[in-house]
C-alpha cells in the first residue's frame, strides 16, 4: 500500500511547491478562493480562543471574541493567516482525495482478488452477492475506507505542516504570551510581517523542528479523518438506499444527499477529535515537537481549564468547518462524476472510431 501511496505524494509535493505562486493565479479556483476569505474570521477566532490559555506560566487571558479582535486590531486583524490558509488548500486537497482514491483502489482491487481466489478454491460455486450497503464489495467496507483515510491523512499532513504552522504563529502573534521559540515572546510584538516572511523565518531559526511544530498532535487528528471518510461513505450508501426522493434519475445520490453525508460526518468526526486541535495549536505557537511537549501541554491545558479547555473553540470551528466541508465533498463528487462520465463518452467515442476504421480496412482489402 505505501507503494501506492508514494507516486501520489511525490506528485502533490511538486504541487505544494508551487502552491504559493499558482494562489495568484487562476489554478485556484476563485470560487473557492472567496468562499474562503469571507469565513476566514471566523478561524481566526478559534485559534485565538485556544492559545488563551495558561500555558508555560504565563497568567490567564481575557476572553477573545470577534468585537475584541476588531477594536484592538481592526478588521485586519480578522484576516491574520489568510494567505497561508489560502497556499495550503490546493496541496492540502490535491494529496488528499489522490491518495485517498488510490488507496481505495488498491484495496478493492485487492479484496475482489482475494474474492476471486476464495471462490475458485470452492469450485467456481456460486457467484457473489451484489454489494450493499450492509454487505459492501470484498476491500469496500468501512474498515478498508478507514485505512485509506488515514494514509491519506498522514501523507496531507507531511506536505502541509509547514503552512499551518504559519498560519497559526500569525494568528497569535500579537498576543501577549511567552513562548520559548514561537511567534510570541514575552511582552508580546509582532514578529513576522506575512506569511512569506514567517515561512522563511521559521525555517531559517528554527529548522524542521520549528516548521513541523505540533506534528505529533496533529497525527493523533489523523483519527478524524478516519472516522469522518469512512462514516461519509456509509452514509451515502445508507441515503441512496433509504432516501430515494435523493436519488438522482442516474440512481446517484444528489447534491442535497451529498451535502447532508458530508455535513453529518464532519460534524461527527469534529466532535470526537477536537482536543487535537487544541494542543496542536499550543505546540505550534511554542515551536515543540516532541513527545515530552504534548505531555506537558496536555497537562498544562488540564490544569488551566480542566476537560472543558481541550473543547475550547471547538464551537465556532464547527460553523466553520461544517459548511466548507459540505461545499467541498459534494463539488468533489460532482465534478469527479462528470470527468468520469466525460471518459467514459471518450473511450466509446474512440472504440467506435476503432471499429470503424476497421470495417473500412476490410472493405478497402476486398
Amino acid at each position: 500500500m505505501c507503494a501506492a501511496v508514494l507516486p501520489c505524494v511525490r506528485r502533490c509535493v511538486c504541487v505544494s511547491s508551487l502552491s504559493l505562486a499558482l494562489f495568484h493565479s487562476k489554478a485556484v479556483p476563485r470560487e473557492r478562493k472567496a468562499v474562503t476569505t469571507l469565513s476566514h474570521p471566523i478561524p481566526s477566532l478559534p485559534t485565538s480562543a485556544i492559545i488563551m490559555l495558561t500555558f508555560l506560566h504565563a497568567h490567564p487571558f481575557p476572553p477573545v471574541n470577534l468585537t475584541a479582535i476588531v477594536s484592538e486590531e481592526g478588521v485586519r486583524g480578522l484576516y491574520r493567516g489568510l494567505t497561508p490558509t489560502l497556499v495550503a488548500l490546493l496541496p492540502n486537497w490535491a494529496v488528499y482525495f489522490s491518495v485517498y482514491d488510490r488507496l481505495k483502489a488498491v484495496a478493492a482491487a485487492r479484496g475482489a482478488a482475494r474474492a476471486r481466489r476464495a471462490q475458485a478454491g470452492a469450485g467456481g460455486g456460486s457467484p457473489l452477492p451484489p454489494p450493499s450497503a450492509s454487505h459492501p464489495a470484498p476491500g469496500t467496507g468501512p474498515l478498508s475506507h478507514m485505512a485509506a483515510a488515514t494514509g491519506a491523512g498522514i501523507a496531507t499532513l507531511a506536505v502541509t505542516n509547514p503552512l499551518w504552522v504559519v498560519k497559526t504563529r500569525l494568528q497569535t502573534q500579537t498576543l501577549a504570551s511567552a513562548g520559548s521559540a514561537g511567534a510570541v515572546r514575552a511582552g508580546g510584538g509582532i514578529l513576522y510581517t506575512g506569511a512569506a516572511d514567517a515561512l522563511l523565518r521559521i525555517a531559517r531559526e528554527e529548522g524542521l523542528r520549528g516548521l513541523y511544530a505540533g506534528f505529533l498532535p496533529s497525527l493523533v487528528g489523523v483519527t478524524h479523518v478516519a472516522i469522518q471518510f469512512p462514516l461519509y461513505e456509509r452514509l451515502k450508501a445508507g441515503l441512496a438506499e433509504r432516501a430515494p426522493g435523493l436519488v438522482t434519475p442516474a440512481g446517484e445520490l444528489g447534491a442535497a444527499g451529498l451535502g447532508l453525508a458530508s455535513a453529518a460526518s464532519k460534524v461527527a468526526a469534529s466532535a470526537l477529535t477536537y482536543p487535537h486541535e487544541v494542543v496542536r495549536s499550543h505546540m505550534h505557537v511554542e515551536g515543540s515537537v516532541s513527545p515530552a511537549a504534548v505531555a506537558r501541554t496536555c497537562r498544562a491545558i488540564f490544569a488551566d481549564a480542566g476537560a472543558v479547555g481541550f473543547y475550547r473553540g471547538c464551537g465556532t470551528n464547527l460553523l466553520r468547518t461544517t459548511p466548507a466541508a459540505a461545499l467541498t465533498f459534494t463539488s468533489y463528487e460532482l465534478i469527479a462524476r462528470q470527468l468520469r462520465a466525460a471518459g467514459a463518452r471518450q473511450r466509446d467515442l474512440e472504440a467506435l472510431e476503432g471499429v470503424d476504421g476497421g470495417v473500412g480496412k476490410e472493405r478497402a482489402g476486398l
